[in-house]
């Protein structure tokens, strides 16, 4: 059987790749001006220095020559027929960059000159918490590849542009991001201003720790350039602190050679103390590349070891999991520790990889069969394929109000703690199955979740454990608070932290127990931050608002009503047309075979 693209065409087809590259998602080298050519392509000191001169805030960005330059022979390959998908704005170039940059920088600076806060509008969120619609500032056209450097291995990279397109565009040149967020709609900016630890976080820690340099808007309007070198301090500490020192428009994001697989391999365990200690020591091997980890229960659990490699050992079958007619990520491992006791091991293409869980959203979207009380098996899911991909689900989410009702929560422990918190999840919540991802701590202080304790050396952070708490919750508004808060109270108990994407019901003395406020504090000042909100402002639940506007708001009550609520989320979700997301991936014929 024959990868799909070999039975479309004959041509070479590096050609094709890279026209839709270069066209698509930079519109470099037929449509940018002649200035900005000799700056993406200069392979001089000499015209270095004259783009440099021209663009003199990307200075930084281009020490060394950076182009959209014709993927390698040993590529991975994606079908040449069908151009790499792309966001909305197609438009790339640098001097549109520039424009958008200005407009969102003149709108920055009138609500600072108003004293007045703002937040930041992408275009849609992974964030359970809600939206407010007021004081916006619109960065959505902010959603380009820019350019792809195959010899530094970088990329520049808008912020908006979301993990399955810039996979895409890197793929074209055979590399890849060393840090790709499991779900294909969360974005460059998200993962810098936000928490994203995935399963090679245990090797290259959160995805910002594979950042580069960043371009911000800061407080006041004002446009910087920022990186390890350049303003450093300010470059670490925007690295999770939700967007509260400025508007995020340009990233410069490291990449490593891809491979065509990740041979996957299936440990079954019977503990999460078994589970803890397998984790160990597949972190311990450097040869991996992937770990992480899932509990179906407290009896029975795998961990998932993944290796890059361009060769398939024999007897080693290829599996997908993009497709309709394909299973489940989860269900898949369950049904293969359950029928062998013995590690089980298979070829996965890398993008199928990376974007394993986006059917079902890990397991999330079981939930919409509980809900709807609808049956779920192979045919359902099936049938129903377009909306049980992550894009559409979390349209529905928010639309819904389910996720006032569901406990949606990345807990990340000391090792240490980890066995002794599942047992108080099992007792208190009886959610399973539970994700488990080990993370390569970010040096302190920082806005991610951390706890200050050295390996033997004095030197290394050890390691945290990071543990996927998604399911319903109580359906009683004031017994789900409660329930959360007492989370809180025992993760806080056992050295753990939360991430801030979801509820949080902290009050403020208690949220910045966990931080270095002088610091934060410290730095916003430094930087003219004051005006915009602080990360507890941002992330709070306010209990008391959110059940006042349910209660006098009629869509608010009907919503509340089952199955209202559910329908109104679908149809919210289909208006957004996620869908055609997902439907339009070029990656998902990456390593098919017929």
């Amino acid at each position: 059987m024959k990868p799909q693209w070999t039975a479309i065409t004959t041509r070479p087809p590096w050609q094709s790749i890279a026209r839709h590259a270069v066209c698509k998602h930079a519109n470099i080298q037929e449509k940018a001006p002649a200035l900005q050519r000799r700056f993406f392509n200069a392979s001089s000191s000499s015209n270095r220095a004259r783009a440099a001169h021209a663009f003199p805030r990307y200075a930084i960005l281009y020490r060394r020559p950076f182009e959209v330059a014709r993927p390698s022979d040993r590529s991975p390959i994606i079908s040449p027929y069908r151009q790499l998908s792309t966001t909305k704005y197609s438009a790339g170039s640098m001097k549109q960059h520039e424009a958008i940059v200005q407009s969102i920088s003149t709108t920055v600076r009138a609500y600072y000159e108003k004293k007045e806060k703002f937040r930041i509008y992408h275009g849609s969120t992974n964030s359970t918490r809600s939206a407010l619609k007021r004081n916006l500032v619109d960065t959505s056209k902010l959603c380009n590849v820019l350019s792809v450097n195959t010899e530094e291995k970088t990329c520049l990279v808008e912020p908006n542009v979301p993990m399955d397109r810039l996979v895409e565009a890197t793929l074209a040149h055979g590399l890849v991001p060393p840090v790709v967020m499991e779900f294909p709609g969360i974005t460059v900016g998200g993962g810098y201003s936000g928490t994203s630890g995935e399963s090679s976080s245990f090797k290259h820690g959160f995805f910002d720790r594979t950042i580069l340099a960043v371009e911000m808007v800061l407080a006041d309007g004002e446009v910087v350039m920022i990186s390890p070198e350049e303003k450093g301090d300010l470059f670490h500490g925007a690295a999770g602190a939700v967007g509260t020192f400025g508007v995020t428009t340009l990233v410069k994001l490291q990449l490593q050679d891809a491979k065509k697989y990740v041979e996957t391999t299936y440990y079954p365990v019977r503990s999460m103390a078994e589970a803890v200690s397998k984790l160990q020591e597949a972190t311990a091997d450097t040869e991996l590349d992937y770990v992480d980890g899932i509990m179906f229960s407290k009896n029975q659990g795998a961990i998932v070891t993944g290796r890059l490699t361009d060769q398939l050992k024999d007897g080693i079958s290829v599996q997908c999991f993009s497709a309709g007619k394909d299973p489940w990520f989860y269900l898949h491992v369950q049904e293969a520790i359950t029928k062998n006791p013995a590690p089980t091991t298979e070829a996965i293409p890398l993008p199928e990889y990376l974007f394993r869980y986006d059917r079902g959203g890990f397991w999330v979207g079981a939930s919409a069969f509980s809900y709807f009380k609808f049956p779920f098996n192979k045919l359902t899911r099936w049938w129903l394929d377009d909306f049980l991909h992550t894009r559409m689900m979390y349209t529905a989410l928010h639309a819904s109000g389910e996720s006032k009702k569901y406990v949606v929560q990345d807990l990340a422990l000391p090792y240490s703690t980890a066995e002794q918190f599942v047992k108080y999840t099992n007792e208190e919540f009886g959610i399973y199955p539970l994700w488990l991802c080990p993370l390569k701590q970010s040096p302190y202080p920082t806005m991610h979740p951390h706890f200050n304790e050295l390996e033997a050396d004095g030197e290394i952070l050890k390691p945290m454990l990071n543990i996927g708490l998604w399911g319903f919750g109580p359906k009683h508004h004031d017994e789900f608070i409660r329930k959360n808060r007492d989370l809180e109270r025992k993760l806080r108990e056992l050295g753990g932290m939360k991430w801030l994407y979801a509820h949080t019901y902290y009050d403020e003395n208690e949220f910045w127990e966990q931080f270095d406020r002088e610091w934060y504090d410290g730095l916003r000042k430094k930087y003219g931050a004051e005006s915009l909100p602080t990360v507890y402002e941002k992330v709070k639940v306010d209990v008391e608002k959110e059940k006042a506007l349910e209660d006098i708001s009629i869509l608010g009550r009907l919503v509340q009503t089952w199955p209202f609520g559910g329908f109104y989320g679908i149809w919210k979700a289909i208006r957004s047309r996620s869908y055609v997301e997902a439907r339009r991936s070029v990656w998902k014929e990456y390593g098919r075979r017929k």
